[in-house]
Formats: C-alpha cells, structure tokens, sequence
C-alpha cells in the first residue's frame, strides 16, 4: 500500500479528499512512524501545503484511523481500509505508475485537440472509468498518427492509398483520413515505413479492445488492462511520433 513521491502527489491532487484522506495519504508513504512535522514536510515536498492545519485535531478525529505510537503516528487497519476504499492499492504500481507517467508526457502536447483527448483519457483512467480511458487514449494516439503523417509524409501515405485502392481520394488534412477504417489506416502506415511489423501489431491488439469498449456489450475491463493498453500507446505512438 505503500506510495512513493510521484504517486502521492498524483493521489493529493484528486477531488473529493477530506484533510483526514490526505493525511493518511501520506502516512502511507512511510515505513515507521512520523510525527506531525514530518508529516507537513512530505505533503509539502509534492507540492501540498499543511502548514496552517492543526494535524494533530485532523488526526484525533480520525476515530482510529491512526494510532499514535513511539516516534510518531501510523496508519491502523482502519486507516489501511479507507485507502482501499479510495483505491490505493487496487492496482499494480505499474499501473499507477501510467497515470503518472500520461501526465508527464500531457506538456510535451502542443496541438490543442490532441491534448484534449489525452486530458480526458487521464481524467476517466484516474475515475476507474476504465473502458472510456481505452477509447479516449486510442483516439488520442490515432490523432497523433493522422497529424504525422500530414506534416511529414501526406505525399508518400496518398501514394500508398491509392496503390492499394485506386478509388481512394487523396486527403488534404487529418480528418479527410475518417472514411479510411483504422486497421486500413495502420497498414498504410506500414506501407510506407512509418510504423515498424511488430509496433503495429501491439496497436492493433489495443484496437481490438479499444473496438470491445467502445460498444455496448458485457466486455469487463479492470486498471491493470486498462494501464497496458495506454501504456503501450505511449511507449509506440506518444513518445515516438512527435
């Protein structure tokens, strides 16, 4: 259950939190006890300022959820289960790890609807709306590809369209490339060297689940499938096409 630095500071800018959650969002991030200045320090360090709160009165009505021991105050199981309640060990570090490491790569986004579909795949992620972070993080990695091959290879992917269908009509711009289904889109891709045999065959796994959660059926998908699919987005698409 433990946090480290970056996960908390993902965890203390959530909504809804009471000071109570806080506090024992970051008693989460130590192995042994801590008193309250060390407790002020570490939310101060991710950028969350308790300076001005009375922990020990926020701690006291906890009910339990802390006790005080030698050296300071640790989570009691009580505490541990409000965590749980909120979700903080529900998934792998791993996959807490993702919503970090989208967040991080979220600056790097100058194109404005780009950015768009990325916040709002982070936002359904963070929510456990674990289908709806699928399709937005896709559609976001797609808006990535169209946009690359416009600036850089329009010419080239034209071509190749219209080798493999001569009634294709050449695009001007990313969204004249919605008639072309998404595997047709990828294959042109690979037809014209912009994505390697292997790359494209993990896109095409996440397409095939990105399809399942985008439709009404009895698909269940849980944070870890979620964090591999998004993963995969930004170790092929995200951080290659830039």
């Amino acid at each position: 259950m433990r946090l480290n630095s970056d996960q908390l500071k993902l965890w203390l800018q959530k909504d809804g939190l009471s000071r109570l959650d806080k506090v024992l969002l970051v008693l989460s991030t130590f192995e042994k006890p801590r008193g309250v200045s060390e407790i002020k320090a570490e939310a101060r360090s991710v950028g969350c300022n308790m300076d001005k709160w009375n922990v020990s009165e926020v701690l006291g009505r906890g009910r339990g959820a802390t006790l005080q021991v030698l050296g300071g105050h640790e989570l009691s199981e009580k505490g541990k289960a409000r965590l749980r309640d909120l979700g903080v060990d529900s998934a792998s570090p791993a996959a807490t790890q993702v919503a970090i490491d989208l967040r991080a790569h979220l600056a790097s986004i100058s194109d404005k609807d780009t950015r768009v579909f990325v916040e709002e795949a982070i936002r359904c992620y963070e929510a456990k709306l674990f289908r709806s972070a699928i399709v937005m993080s896709w559609l976001a990695a797609v808006d990535v590809l169209k946009k690359w091959i416009v600036n850089n290879h329009l010419a080239a992917f034209n071509t190749e369209a219209r080798r493999v269908d001569s009634k294709w009509k050449d695009a001007k711009n990313s969204d004249e490339f919605g008639v072309m289904k998404e595997v047709d889109f990828l294959n042109r891709l690979v037809g014209i060297s912009q994505l390697g045999k292997n790359p494209k065959q993990r896109l095409d796994q996440a397409l095939t689940l990105r399809n399942g959660c985008g439709h009404p059926n009895s698909l269940k998908v849980g944070q870890n499938e979620a964090a591999a699919h998004i993963e995969a987005l930004l170790k092929n698409v995200f951080e290659v096409y830039k």
